[in-house]
């Protein structure tokens, strides 16, 4: 069977920083360049900083693309510029493997199994998992994120990036990174080998070509069911032609798109934009 006509899809993906004081320097490490996948050809990915410095770039433990580099001048403010290209296609199902295999992979992933500070379960999570413990592992993993999906409401501003998932569960709403964390909790209490992806979404399910779109940083899942199988929870569906996908781990903390330390530099203020084009 032929594979449909993919989206390209370009992303520019700006992060600023204002110091309250120059900063003397820092260190920053930032994951904005889509990974090579199945479902996924990157065409380019490149990442600008302001003030300029030299780079050097490696795939970290989970196969995410780095880029690092130091300011080794004072600077009061620094700008993190990431644009790149990638072409998405809907995914290709693979075969379902039964939970015997499931219960074998997971041996060998023990760490996609095991909770995190932001992945942890208590006895009501895992109960609910034992109730969606039916069918396949693929019809068990539909089922928790479908659960997911119903059990909060999309509302932005109540968490942060160190809400968990059981705070989440418990507050009953959050944003995409909830939805992912509390995801992750009920598929690994059910037994199934989970990981946080994070990257973009278009907002629009039909774009018009070549018209900017105003985006942001997303959050899904990957079960493994036989295969890697991409879920959005937080918005009920399957991974595809919206979803560029950038980095992978354990939960969030393993992916932040900027991560960094500085010394001096007093407070600090951010500012995120994201703008994503399908340009074919």
């Amino acid at each position: 069977m032929s594979r449909s006509p993919g989206w390209r899809l370009r992303t520019e993906h700006v992060t600023a920083f204002e110091y309250g004081s120059p900063a003397r320097s820092s260190f920053n490490e930032v994951r904005k360049s889509p990974l090579p996948t199945s479902r996924q050809t990157v065409h380019d990915a490149r990442v600008m900083t302001t003030p300029g410095a030299p780079q050097y770039a490696y795939r970290d433990y989970w196969g995410s693309a780095v880029v690092a580099f130091n300011v080794d001048l004072p600077h009061d403010q620094l700008v993190v510029h990431g644009v790149s290209t990638a072409e998405t296609h809907e995914q290709r199902r693979g075969s379902e493997a039964s939970w015997a295999a499931v219960g074998a992979a997971a041996n060998r992933m023990a760490e996609l199994v095991a909770e995190t500070e932001l992945t942890r379960a208590d006895d009501a999570l895992r109960g609910i998992a034992d109730e969606l413990h039916a069918g396949t592992p693929a019809t068990t993993a539909a089922a928790v994120v479908d659960w997911v999906h119903r059990a909060l409401g999309y509302v932005p501003g109540v968490t942060h990036v160190r809400t968990s998932a059981l705070e989440a569960y418990r507050e009953g709403q959050g944003v995409c990174q909830d939805f992912a964390h509390l995801a992750l909790a009920v598929l690994r209490a059910a037994g199934l080998p989970a990981r946080y992806v994070s990257g973009y979404l278009h907002p629009e399910p039909d774009p018009v070509i070549g018209e900017p779109a105003t985006g942001e940083s997303h959050a899904w899942v990957e079960a493994w069911t036989g295969y890697w199988w991409g879920l959005d929870p937080a918005n009920g569906s399957e991974v595809g032609h919206r979803h560029v996908e950038v980095a992978r781990g354990r939960d969030y903390a393993d992916v932040p798109p900027v991560r960094g330390v500085y010394a001096g530099g007093g407070d600090i203020r951010s500012t995120v934009t994201v703008t994503i084009t399908r340009v074919a």
